[in-house]
């Protein structure tokens, strides 16, 4: 491609090949800036009242929903606030299963402090999320739901808990880091030594320099978005739901120094999930090890967990249901289309245990 180019260049003595690369280029850039600015000054604001708290240890909630029937207890990731799966009036799913025969509650990790600095996937896993477990299903067992690294926390659980878990949902969950892009995922280990001064400061992976490693993951994505954020009509309900995600993925939540260590040397750098090498409390996690029924949703759009990464999870587990909806990442749980994507198949499944 570049010699291409080259040659391109070499043949246009007018100028006229180099002097339409900068229109273009210049065109894009102002189709950016008018993006972020249309972005920066839109009215909308999340205003969705917290239900009530069933438990809580340290930083961490339980929250639950309200509704009635089968209890889901729903574990998003630990750097990213887990109002995802409450966005907005309309864009709720833990709201609409509540209204359609679930009781969902959901675990909110809050903001690392003092204690959660310290901790280890084992310490987030055999520790609290396992104490929550306990308190949410006091009366029986009930289903474990988990979106994205969320889905690898409740994974473990489910099978270090099995007399608790009645089904587990993987909600885009990854499990082989080395599966669409070796070199990505090495590349993204191969930053922890640079990080380190950085984890030994602050006790965690900054909001900051998260949003810089989801950059790498999908470096052109973030350009791409606002550009079009900014041909969208500003009143829209499209142009509010743009704004509800961008305000969550703005809004995030440091990674434990332990904890980023581990995912970053530990699944991004030797894959070990899908090596049969990731071990809570001295336990390989393995998910052919699993006699529970079991719903794995791998979005075809995904940009963030990548299909091929969350694949081998629907073969791994004994009899899971594999779906894969026609959508993103984010837009599978709270997007314009969330409720046929993955809202009413996920309640259809849990409804049939």
């Amino acid at each position: 491609m570049a010699a291409a180019v080259a040659a391109t260049l070499a043949g246009d003595p007018g100028g006229g090949f180099s002097q339409a690369v900068l229109e273009q280029a210049l065109r894009q850039d102002s189709a950016l800036i008018a993006g972020i600015a249309a972005y920066r000054r839109h009215p909308w604001r999340r205003e969705l009242p917290d239900p009530p708290v069933l438990w809580s240890e340290g930083e961490t909630r339980l929250l639950d929903y309200g509704g009635s029937g089968p209890i889901a207890l729903f574990v998003p990731s630990l750097i990213n606030r887990a109002y995802v799966l409450d966005l907005a009036p309309g864009r709720s799913m833990l709201r609409w299963l509540a209204a359609n025969g679930v009781r969902p509650l959901l675990l909110d990790w809050g903001w690392p402090g003092p204690d959660e600095r310290q901790f280890t996937l084992t310490d987030y896993i055999a520790g609290r999320l396992e104490r929550a477990l306990t308190a949410a299903s006091a009366d029986g067992r009930l289903v474990l739901a988990g979106y994205c690294m969320g889905g690898l926390l409740t994974l473990a659980t489910a099978q270090r808990q099995p007399q608790r878990v009645s089904g587990l949902a993987l909600l885009a969950t990854p499990w082989d880091f080395h599966a669409a892009d070796p070199e990505r995922a090495q590349t993204l280990a191969r930053l922890l030594p640079l990080l380190e001064p950085l984890l030994n400061f602050a006790g965690t992976l900054p909001v900051d320099a998260l949003q810089m490693l989801f950059a790498m993951l999908d470096p052109y994505g973030i350009a791409e978005k606002y550009r079009g954020f900014a041909q969208l009509d500003q009143s829209s309900e499209r142009a509010a739901l743009f704004v509800a995600l961008e305000d969550w993925l703005n809004d995030g939540v440091p990674l434990a120094a332990p904890v980023a260590r581990e995912c970053l040397d530990g699944w991004y750098g030797r894959n070990t999930p899908a090596a049969g090498k990731w071990k809570v409390a001295g336990l390989a996690v393995d998910p052919a090890a699993l006699r529970l029924p079991a719903f794995v949703a791998v979005p075809a759009r995904d940009r963030i967990v990548p299909p091929e990464s969350a694949l081998p999870l629907a073969s791994l587990i004994p009899g899971a249901v594999l779906h894969q909806p026609g959508a993103g990442h984010i837009g599978m749980a709270a997007g314009s289309a969330a409720e046929r994507a993955l809202w009413r198949p996920l309640r259809d499944w849990i409804a049939g245990l």
